[in-house]
């Protein structure tokens, strides 16, 4: 295939389809899970606390996994990470279908988050190798973020759908979806770079320490919503920077890092990440609240809340069509920045939102979302590899669902810190427009990152060529 044309033969569309697959599989298996869970809480009994912990164990393994697993992608193959931790998702999303206690939804919600942070990276990865750098490559990457972005949205609809037929359908769909990806990826999906093995044997130390950090810190993040939590989060946070300092000491040291800090110093690389965190976390924190006005406030139903939110999905067209002819003619940051600029236009018209507030009233902001998504989630997944090294690019997208996962923890943990100190004093709906002004200033912190970054050519300044181990060794 010549990286001069966006052309793609058969295979190579049946290739992008099954990762697309893989990454929507995650989407929708969280958006389903969201919408179900006033369900298994009546049907299973489950404290607040609990039901707290069931969407917190996921992302406490997400979030604490992904750098590791987005440097075994690099070392041990993306294809055979790929391929394993998709069977692990499978195998524990039926588990957790099957639980009758509550424990039992936290183990299996955690290790699914566990095989996500080894899968994800890796299916990015795959996709970046599969598909030559230039056009080919902006329309592969296209595909694949409208994918993602629209298993979040399309999920609510199908969570609202299953859970009306009892909620652990929520668990058992994503087994049968797992089950055709698995299928039709063992034949398709090929890794075009052999993994280059650590030299000096695999960073124990290294993969011991980050994911310690990374679990410690994510736990605080997720305990700051709890007033009687935050004691212990603050102890989380020390142990994780202490643990945190430990690894770049260790890093500075190994004769084959499990990350290369040299990556780091792109400033570029940083505020892409810092992006997708606050834009990601934003929406994370904006859903969430207009779930709990949906329905707790409006008495709408798991489906209706779901179909409201639906137009949001609007970016799994416009996304793999509109964006790769914008972003080739404008650049990533330009086409990202007007993307952040829509997700504040789209927060502050939400800021008024009134007690009998009519859909067409809403609409006007789901549509800003949608396109929001459409213009901002590519441009970032394509920043996060752009100009690294092919041999990293699992690390690349290991930064970067990590950015995503504390972006997606801090923005529930601000906005329902917010919502539940105004309740304190007011009703729901003024608690409710406080807390909606989190989301806002996040895009708009988002946008000022990305602004900061802009060339006069308008795209994203290129990431350093990587260094040599021994450079490293002593960066």
């Amino acid at each position: 295939m010549s990286a001069s044309s966006a052309r793609m033969d058969g295979r190579a569309w049946g290739v992008l389809f099954v990762l697309c697959g893989a990454i929507f599989l995650e989407g929708i298996d969280v958006a389903m899970l969201n919408v179900a869970l006033p369900l298994i809480r009546a049907d299973m009994g489950l404290s607040t606390g609990m039901l707290s912990g069931v969407v917190s164990a996921y992302v406490l393994g997400y979030g604490g996994f992904m750098l590791l697993g987005g440097r075994a992608a690099d070392l041990l193959g993306r294809r055979r990470m790929f391929l394993l931790w998709l069977t692990v998702f499978l195998v524990f999303s039926g588990l957790g279908g099957f639980a009758t206690e509550g424990w039992m939804l936290l183990v299996a919600r955690f290790v699914t988050g566990v095989a996500a942070a080894f899968m994800a990276p890796a299916g990015l990865a795959l996709v970046t190798g599969n598909f030559p750098e230039g056009p080919q490559r902006v329309k592969a990457l296209g595909v694949y973020a409208a994918t993602a972005a629209g298993g979040f949205s399309l999920g609510l609809v199908a969570g609202g759908l299953l859970a009306s037929l009892g909620w652990r359908w929520v668990f058992f769909a994503p087994v049968i979806l797992s089950a055709v990806i698995l299928a039709a990826a063992v034949p398709l999906v090929r890794d075009p770079g052999a993994p280059r093995g650590p030299a000096g044997g695999f960073d124990l130390a290294g993969a011991a320490s980050i994911t310690g950090a990374m679990l410690l810190l994510v736990y605080g993040v997720v305990n700051l919503e709890h007033p009687g939590g935050r004691a212990g989060a603050a102890g989380a946070f020390a142990a994780g920077l202490a643990l945190l300092a430990a690894f770049v000491v260790i890093e500075r040291r190994s004769a084959s890092p499990l990350v290369r800090l040299g990556i780091l110093r792109s400033g570029s690389l940083v505020r892409v990440n810092l992006a997708a965190s606050l834009f990601i976390g934003s929406f994370a924190g904006f859903q969430f609240l207009v779930t709990l006005y949906l329905q707790e406030l409006r008495g709408w139903s798991t489906l209706q809340t779901g179909l409201a939110m639906l137009v949001v999905g609007i970016d799994t067209v416009l996304a793999p069509t509109v964006t790769p002819r914008l972003v080739n003619r404008f650049g990533n940051a330009r086409v990202l920045l007007g993307g952040l600029v829509l997700a504040v236009l789209a927060y502050a018209l939400f800021l008024p939102v009134g007690a009998d507030w009519a859909y067409t009233a809403m609409l006007p902001t789901m549509l800003l979302l949608g396109l929001a998504f459409s213009l901002a989630y590519g441009p970032l997944t394509m920043a996060a590899t752009e100009g690294v090294a092919e041999h990293e690019h699992g690390l690349a997208g290991g930064l970067l669902y990590t950015a995503i996962q504390f972006g997606t923890a801090l923005g529930l943990s601000a906005v329902t810190a917010v919502n539940v100190a105004v309740l304190g004093g007011g009703s729901g709906l003024q608690a409710l427009r406080s807390a909606l002004i989190v989301p806002v200033a996040a895009a708009a912190l988002g946008a000022i990152v990305i602004a900061s970054g802009l060339r006069t050519r308008g795209t994203v300044d290129p990431v350093p060529p990587a260094e040599p181990a021994s450079v490293n060794a002593s960066a």
